[in-house]
């Protein structure tokens, strides 16, 4: 018979089980009915359900109306009422894939939907947790780290909401939140929140240009495919996302069918071929222009020639579209997936006479439409032109090199930006830019490190004078310089005027100061003579005894000395380069160097 002991033990064996973590590239989101102050009404629950239903209800018409077009890249925008703990709310989940932009469209129209519906709060998270704050990372307060954020950020009527702790001062913040906590302190503190338009601008960042940029996010291109593939697109435009995931993800299981030479067991053959156009993502279309796929046995002779590269390309296109659908249908990992089924059933209706293939006549009336591809040119030269802010004026008016499309000249205007201003930032410390504390003032500063600092607030102690470093590192280069200033000396010397002008005060301190002087001479004369100092003389055959050496040596006249700062030049020169051509093309200290001096090398083309 089991005793006590026994049973605490059998007890202690059995845990909580954890809640699964959210899949990569994947966005969840949660809208809680929270009105306050909290009604006190009898059946709350079901009042809480009528409104989520209605919530519902609009999130469908705000779809239909901004995404009646739109194509995502794997999972769409979708919500469902699910009760935990006692608790009912709308829950979803999007799978972007790689379409980041698909995110956002979250987003944004969870975004709007606080809009219509004032008592709602929405709270969204990724596989990185509280993406909204990585986003506006650069305006957050000192205590939001990752450690304390869960359950603290909330869309509100359109903004963005922050619940601060109760713990003050310079103390690291280490209360966290529950679910449970943060809506009681919705409903009952409201006094709680931060409300910030910096931070709301920068979380908010990639929405400002919406809903303008939903159809932005599409590509629409002229193919040559399959008349069954163009059937399936025409019924439903959505297909060409899992067909080309199939195609850009491509393993030999699933490209097993395609090695065959009988077109005819192929689902697709490339017997009867249409030119349509077909409506990508973006992030699709670049997948399946990127791809190195050369046509298998079934396609060969399919292709037109390489002269025609317009029907080339388009023939191209299709025919790796066309590949992407046969690997989707016929891999068996993908027959549980919705969009295969329908398209079977589809085939199947065609197979049998219930449906019949587009005609020629009846695939010209469809839409032709053909977007520029220019937004997928990104050159390196183009890149180093806008990062140098070169790419205006005259050149950008020509349409030589143009970057991009302007979303993308944007963010990289706005990264450079950003950078600047942190540079330009006086308060940023070694550890990056310094924060406002959110409870005490900024002018609460400690007095003794107000006397520390000079009247300009400069640190005496650690004073840095560019104008002077850009004038001796172009002296070192051997650059004409400013005209200001004495000349370069060597950093034996400078430290002996330093040494002289701090202890110059006795005769016992100046004799030691002119002994240090002769001996910097006497060593400049032993290095010289080892070809230390001389690293761009010429070889030369060594010859005579020790004593002619020596003789030689002592027979060095000052004028030599006045030719040290060249020689510093010249080997400095040389270090650079030897420093540049160990870097193998890729950043590093002499580059980054001579890039801060606007000093531009050649690229190294020597084999």
């Amino acid at each position: 018979m089991a005793t006590e002991e026994d049973i605490a033990w059998f007890k202690s064996t059995f845990h909580s089980i954890p809640k699964p973590e959210l899949p990569d590239d994947s966005v969840e989101y949660f809208i809680y009915h929270l009105p306050s102050p909290a009604p006190a009404v009898i059946d709350a629950a079901a009042e809480t359900r009528a409104r989520l239903l209605e919530v519902q209800r609009s999130a469908a018409e705000l779809i239909k109306e901004l995404l009646k077009d739109y194509i995502w890249q794997r999972d769409n925008f979708k919500l469902e009422i699910k009760k935990e703990n006692g608790a009912t709310f709308l829950n979803g989940r999007t799978n972007f894939g790689d379409s980041i932009e698909d995110e956002w469209v979250v987003v944004y129209i969870l975004r709007e939907l606080t809009k219509k519906h004032k008592d709602i709060w929405v709270k969204v998270v990724d596989s990185d947790g509280e993406f909204l704050l990585v986003e506006a990372a650069g305006t957050l307060p000192a205590w939001l780290e990752p450690e304390v954020a869960d359950n603290r950020v909330w869309i509100h009527q359109g903004e963005l909401c922050i619940i601060k702790p109760k713990q003050k001062g310079d103390k690291k913040i280490t209360e966290t939140l529950t679910l449970a906590e943060a809506k009681r302190i919705i409903q009952e503190e409201p006094d709680r929140f931060i409300k910030s338009t910096i931070i709301q601008e920068e979380a908010f960042y990639r929405l400002r240009n919406y809903p303008k940029q939903i159809s932005e996010n599409m590509h629409s291109a002229i193919v040559t495919i399959p008349r069954k593939v163009a059937y399936l697109l025409h019924q439903k435009p959505a297909y060409v996302s899992p067909a080309v995931e199939a195609f850009y993800i491509r393993d030999p299981v699933a490209l097993r069918p395609l090695r065959g030479r009988n077109a005819s067991d192929l689902i697709f053959p490339p017997d009867d071929l249409v030119n349509v156009s077909v409506r990508f993502t973006r992030v699709g279309y670049a997948q399946l222009k990127s791809q190195d796929f050369p046509a298998p046995p079934s396609w060969s002779g399919k292709l037109p020639d390489t002269t025609d590269r317009e029907a080339y390309a388009r023939a191209e296109a299709g025919m790796k579209l066309a590949c992407g659908f046969e690997m989707l249908l016929s891999d068996p990992q993908n027959q549980d997936k919705a969009a295969v089924r329908e398209m079977k059933f589809l085939l199947e209706d065609v197979a049998t006479g219930d449906e019949e293939l587009p005609s020629n006549e009846e695939i010209e009336t469809w839409e032709k439409k053909e977007d520029d591809e220019q937004w997928m040119d990104i050159s390196f030269e183009d890149l180093d032109r806008e990062l140098k802010g070169k790419g205006k004026g005259k050149e950008r008016s020509e349409g030589d090199g143009k970057f991009g499309d302007a979303a993308a000249q944007e963010n990289l205007q706005r990264i450079v930006a950003r950078f600047e201003e942190f540079l330009n930032d006086t308060s940023a410390g070694f550890e990056g830019a310094d924060f406002i504390n959110d409870y005490e003032s900024d002018s609460d500063v400690d007095e003794d490190d107000d006397e520390e600092l000079s009247s300009d607030g400069e640190d005496k102690d650690a004073s840095f004078d560019e104008e002077e470093f850009s004038r001796m590192m172009k002296e070192m280069m051997g650059m004409p310089g400013s005209g200001q200033g004495p000349p370069l000396e060597t950093p034996l010397r400078n430290r002996i005027k330093e040494l002289d002008a701090e202890e110059g005060e006795g005769a016992d301190e100046m004799d030691d100061t002119e002994e240090i002087q002769e001996l910097s001479r006497q060593m400049e004369a032993e290095l010289r003579q080892t070809g230390v100092l001389d690293l761009n003389r010429k070889q030369q055959k060594i010859s005579g005894d020790r004593s002619k050496g020596k003789a030689k040596a002592t027979e060095t006249s000052e004028d030599e000395y006045e030719d040290e700062d060249e020689n510093v030049n010249i080997n400095l020169a040389k270090n650079l380069l030897e420093a540049l051509q160990g870097q193998g093309g890729t950043a590093g200290p002499a580059g980054n160097l001579l890039s801060m001096m606007n000093l531009r090398m050649p690229k190294d083309d020597r084999p």
